[in-house]
């Protein structure tokens, strides 16, 4: 009766993983360092870091939009004025603003004070007002031992970038909450969320932990990699985080409570995600083995979870 039952469970197991498996379609192959998915009038763009490209897929055939040796494509954020804001994770840094041709618009690589953007932008949100933020990463090694995550602010028709936090533990994903009285970064090296509240200027006031990923999942492995990655926050507030080296995202609702693990079959290194129509769907960039230093992934779309 034992062996039978314990049968009986792996055969379970294993029907609820070739379930998963049968609900996670492929819809983008062969992309080299895929991030910053964006759903925009029924296309879908997206980036990949290794080529250094912004890419537009209409259902049926991938265009490149932008290429930029030197810039390694990383965040993307629509804005009001309907452009993209880019996020160059290269060492040196920079960030973009393109039409949705990918005709380069404008460059900054330094921030109002001239303070240029080293250790690289990582993501970049757009708020409600037309301001955006966007997160300086830190230097990329095998062992990382620099304190130097920084939190940039552009106010609404502002031409220029303010340093509003630092001392961040590579500072990667950000979101802002649906009534715009938070801000959500994701601490890589630390396996850490924090959340700030955001004053009417723009500026951050109190600094928390909101969420310790090892506590809502188990590690999958050790690595200092191991952190969130790139987020997306819901019309109720819920976080959508990727786990880099995790292989999965995370549903995280406004009080830190863990929702839903969607394990994604593609790839260890998922980097992000994106909402389909009604938020009923989610399109995600993932790595397959993120020690390739090719980056090669995918784009997956899977079914939400109430």
């Amino acid at each position: 009766m034992r062996i039978a039952g314990c049968l009986g469970i792996v055969f379970g197991l294993t029907l609820a993983v070739a379930a998963a498996r049968a609900q996670e379609v492929t819809v983008v192959r062969d992309v080299l360092g895929p991030e910053g998915p964006l759903l925009v009038d029924g296309n879908l763009y997206f980036v990949a870091w290794t080529t250094g490209s912004l890419s537009k897929w209409d259902g049926r055939t991938t265009t490149v939009l932008n290429s930029l040796p030197g810039c390694s494509h990383n965040g993307l954020a629509l804005t009001k004025q309907n452009t993209f804001l880019l996020a160059c994770t290269d060492e040196h840094g920079a960030i973009l603003e393109l039409d949705l041709a990918g005709k380069q618009l404008r460059r900054w690589d330094s921030d109002d004070k001239g303070n240029a953007f080293a250790g690289g932008i990582n993501d970049v949100v757009v708020t409600a007002k037309g301001g955006a933020y966007a997160t300086v990463f830190g230097p990329y090694q095998d062992v990382p031992t620099a304190v130097a995550g920084k939190i940039l602010y552009m106010a609404p028709r502002s031409r220029g970038w303010v340093e509003v936090a630092n001392d961040l533990n590579y500072a990667n994903g950000i979101g802002v909450s649906p009534d715009q009285k938070t801000l959500y970064v994701s601490e890589t090296v630390g396996n850490c969320i924090l959340k700030f509240s955001i004053n009417d200027d723009g500026s951050l006031g109190h600094r928390e932990n909101f969420a310790l990923l090892n506590l809502l999942v188990p590690n999958k492995n050790t690595s200092w990699w191991l952190g969130p990655d790139s987020m997306k926050l819901d019309g109720k507030g819920n976080l959508y985080v990727a786990q880099w080296f995790g292989g999965k995202i995370l549903k995280i609702s406004p009080a830190g409570k863990l929702l839903h693990v969607f394990p994604i079959a593609a790839g260890d290194g998922t980097t992000n995600v994106a909402f389909g129509p009604g938020e009923h769907e989610l399109y995600v960039t993932v790595v397959k083995d993120p020690n390739d230093p090719k980056a090669k992934g995918s784009i997956v779309r899977i079914k939400n979870a109430e």
